[in-house]
């Protein structure tokens, strides 16, 4: 991603000096996401269908993702989702550390994915400790990926590092708020609601904290609750931006044009 070719100047994993070296050589391009696989509107994988202009599918998947999961309907209480591999990139120190606090903010909390150890283990204890609230799918499932990105409300994303990152971009499409740590790709497809409430898609916190993480939940999540005309807005903006891979494809050819002149 953009973000990323000039994190990696900095911290480029011994090839810091090569890469400043070639900076003006230099170019970070977003990945793209398949809009035919990853689009509500048709996606066969949710148990309903929704849209930009209809999304009432949407409260759909998440009633069905609770009686599913064995969640109690909560009207308040916002379903945060994470689908990842488990490992230490994708920020789960953070999560581990903070989980007992987010779980204080009234949330509903599930999980989908594999990795390390550790992380299983704690998330599996986790949704033991909050039963009817928490929910830990140590596997990896296409379909539940999509009926999990259909079905909440946030998607938490607080990676270390993230040269691209895709799924936040299926979360902006499914209409799921993403909350991201600003880093790499997140940074240039993630743009913080409190900055900007007309242009924001998701929310963004910038140091690798416990503490920074659990208060930009706390703001998705008081908006969430407190101002639904705003959050269906923001919902709105995410799932009418294009990250697909023709988006991709024109940068692409640009820089490909650029190159020939």
């Amino acid at each position: 991603s953009p973000s990323y070719a000039q994190e990696i100047l900095h911290h480029g994993e011994g090839l810091e000096e090569t890469l400043r070296a070639r900076a003006d050589s230099l170019t970070g391009i977003l990945n793209g996401i398949d809009d035919s696989v990853w689009n509500p509107k048709a996606d066969p994988l949710l148990w309903a269908n929704y849209s930009a202009d209809d999304p009432s599918g949407k409260s759909v998947n998440k009633e069905r993702l609770r009686d599913e999961l064995g969640l109690e309907p909560d009207p308040t209480a916002p379903v945060i989702g994470m689908i990842s591999r488990l490992a230490a990139q994708k920020g789960f120190d953070l999560v581990m550390a903070a989980f007992d606090r987010m779980m204080a903010l009234g949330i509903q909390f599930v999980l989908l994915g594999t990795g390390a150890p550790e992380y299983e283990n704690f998330f599996r204890e986790a949704a033991a400790r909050y039963p009817q609230r928490a929910a830990a799918l140590i596997t990896f499932s296409e379909e539940w990926a999509h009926r999990i990105e259909a079905a909440a409300d946030i998607f938490l994303m607080p990676s270390r590092f993230e040269p691209c990152g895709l799924n936040q971009m299926y979360s902006l499409r499914y209409g799921t708020a993403p909350v991201v740590r600003a880093t790499g790709g997140l940074r240039d497809t993630v743009r913080d609601y409190d900055a900007d409430r007309t242009t924001g898609n998701g929310f963004t916190f910038t140091d690798y904290t416990s503490d920074a993480m659990l208060s930009v939940l706390r703001r998705a999540v008081a908006l969430y609750r407190d101002d639904p005309v705003a959050w269906a807005e923001l919902q709105k903006r995410g799932m009418k931006e294009d990250h697909s891979w023709s988006a991709s494809a024109r940068n692409y050819f640009d820089l490909y044009t650029d190159l020939v002149r």
